[in-house]
């Protein structure tokens, strides 16, 4: 068991420049909605990022669906053909 809260603490700097909460697990059964779930708990004013990982794995990351659209639609726009 670990302290509570996020599981990576950032210098204000940091978090400028990167404002995300960071959850993560190392688990070979995962349960990801609970555990996305605790990222939101966890993540204040900033969008929480769940990052899990199992043995002989890639790791992947979770982020909210609206919020992947969001980021996506930002890439679009600025990287637009002029």
């Amino acid at each position: 068991m670990g302290a509570g809260g996020e599981d990576l603490i950032m210098a204000r700097a940091a978090r400028e420049s990167f404002p995300y909460s960071i959850e993560c697990k190392n688990q070979e059964a995962l349960n990801v909605w609970k555990s996305y779930e605790q990222a939101e708990a966890n993540s204040g004013d900033y969008e929480p990022i769940l990052f899990i990982k199992r043995n002989n794995q890639k790791p992947l990351v979770v982020i909210d669906a609206e919020y992947f659209v969001k980021l996506h639609d930002k890439f679009l726009t600025e990287n637009e053909v002029k």
